[in-house]
């Protein structure tokens, strides 16, 4: 069930709320709802609510415009499990200039916080991807790992990559056995169809940071990946 905006006692009164369950597909190998997941839930709920207030995608391709995603800050306190019932919500909280700043949550059946998120978008003209706001800081030494061509299945209806893919691209270079409580993720360049992406990777005492770029050194994605438990 989807519900409008004002759902929610204590909330801004233009929040938007919408029930789910975790579906099979949606999880990983322990059985939880992966971290991908989890990002796709919040990035559903925001373009649902835009979709509801007929500011949606086919509006904005009729205006010649998109809201692009300048960064993350993610807090994981539970992944929620398979057949779990869940809430997920999302309200703007404010704007600067071309900035748009956004919270969203994940909550369990008994209204438990499961995932907490700010975000940070910039409302602008296809292709004008500036860079963020927020600095992720990059250690002076890496390692390099394979790099990653972009094919269709990393695309979203911009024919970008989406934000979720350079999480999971990230992911891959981490120990399995690594498990992830906070993420912030800073994006300065659209990768688009057949582009590669380098990846560098630097363990720092919160956990990892990647940095994906170019064959000239230009950043698409950074990302702070900190391990359950700081």
């Amino acid at each position: 069930m989807v519900r409008g905006a004002g759902s929610r006692k204590g909330k801004e009164s233009d929040m938007y709320t919408f029930d789910s369950r975790v579906r099979y597909s949606e999880t990983d190998e322990e059985g939880n709802l992966s971290v991908v997941g989890i990002m796709n839930y919040l990035q559903d709920c925001s373009t649902f609510q835009s979709e509801d207030l007929k500011l949606g995608i086919s509006y904005l391709n009729e205006e010649k415009r998109a809201w692009w995603l300048s960064g993350w800050q993610i807090e994981i306190l539970r992944q929620p499990h398979f057949g779990e019932r869940i809430r997920i919500s999302t309200w703007p909280y404010g704007f600067k200039g071309i900035y748009g700043y956004r919270n969203f949550t994940i909550e369990d059946e008994m209204g438990n916080p499961l995932v907490r998120a700010d975000s940070t978008w910039i409302e602008d003209k296809p292709l004008a991807m500036p860079p963020a706001p927020k600095k992720i800081r990059l250690p002076e030494t890496y390692e390099t790992a394979a790099p990653v061509t972009v094919e269709r299945h990393h695309l979203d209806t911009n024919r970008h990559v989406n934000n979720a893919q350079y999480v999971a691209i990230a992911r891959e270079l981490l120990p399995v056995d690594f498990a992830l409580g906070e993420l912030r993720v800073e994006y300065r360049k659209a990768a688009v169809l057949g582009d590669v992406m380098y990846p560098k990777l630097a363990q720092v005492p919160e956990g990892y940071v990647v940095s994906l770029q170019d064959a000239e050194g230009q950043v698409y994605a950074n990302l702070w990946l900190a391990k359950t438990g700081l």
